[in-house]
């Protein structure tokens, strides 16, 4: 378990490319052997992933920085598939995850295993935040969640969004997950963008094909950097920064949040005029 510790926005200044990226992208999450993670403490957030290869199943370890029995004892769990199709475990019951499949595991669960079932690897993605309370395991599916389109085509930026665990769809207590998927054609996302200063968000890019990129913006609005960004990596974004991007390809992105409250619409939008 790798941990970040929180930022100033000021840091930011005169920070070189590799000091961004050291601090806020994860670009190697999926492994065929382990569960790598990543413990952020800006709220606290737990960000993993794992792609376990057919007839090798891997279970979810505690790590000594939780001081956990197991790693549900204090904390609830979203996992989204975004390899092929793939089971989750949870304490003897099985959840089969097609792609772009939604799984929240309540606090308390004990063993979580993960495999693949076909020769093409699963990649489970999973966001983990504290939790004061149990809620019930539950299973989305991509295809039975309806979607939100957004954007218009004249800003590159037609979109589909499903929301997975919020506060109408799977209960959870402070974590809200969803995957928005972007039309073909179109490459902006969260355009114009917005921060939230209660709470911290992450983004999971994925299917971008390997030869294409994404220039992610983040930091203040009036001060933003950029950084280029390949499939299968994620971003850590601040309460105080922007977190948007373009891509050379379409794509999608899986989204995460978790601080004050679970309120989707918490927003503070910023005009694309006051960018800098």
């Amino acid at each position: 378990m790798e941990i970040r510790h929180p930022t100033h926005p000021d840091q930011l200044r005169g920070s070189s490319t590799e000091e961004l990226r050291a601090r806020y992208l994860i670009e190697d999450l999926f492994s065929p052997t382990e569960v790598r993670t990543v413990y952020t403490h800006q709220d606290r957030v737990v960000i993993g992933g794992v792609a376990p290869l057919r007839g090798a199943d891997i279970p979810l370890p505690t790590y000594d920085p939780l001081r956990s029995a197991t790693f549900c004892e204090r904390r609830e769990l979203g996992i989204i598939n975004i390899g092929a199709t793939g089971t989750v475990n949870v304490d003897g019951d099985a959840y089969r995850l097609d792609n772009k499949d939604c799984l929240y595991i309540g606090r308390g669960a004990t063993d979580v295993v993960f495999g693949s079932d076909s020769d093409t690897p699963a990649a489970f993605y999973l966001i983990s935040t504290p939790a004061h309370t149990t809620y019930p395991t539950a299973l989305a599916r991509f295809a039975e969640t309806a979607g939100t389109e957004l954007g218009a085509p004249e800003g590159a930026n037609v979109r589909t969004l499903r929301r997975y665990i919020h506060l109408d769809g799977i209960r959870s207590c402070q974590l809200v997950m969803g995957i928005t998927v972007l039309a073909s054609g179109s490459t902006w996302n969260t355009m114009p963008c917005h921060t939230h200063d209660r709470r911290t968000e992450i983004y999971l890019y994925t299917d971008l094909p390997a030869e294409h990129r994404i220039v992610h913006l983040m930091g203040r609005p009036d001060e933003t950097h950029s950084m280029i960004v390949a499939d299968r990596q994620a971003v850590i974004a601040p309460s105080w920064s922007v977190h948007c991007g373009c891509g050379t390809h379409n794509y999608a992105f899986v989204w995460a949040m978790a601080g004050e409250n679970q309120a989707f619409d918490d927003m503070d939008q910023v005009a694309i005029s006051e960018l800098r």
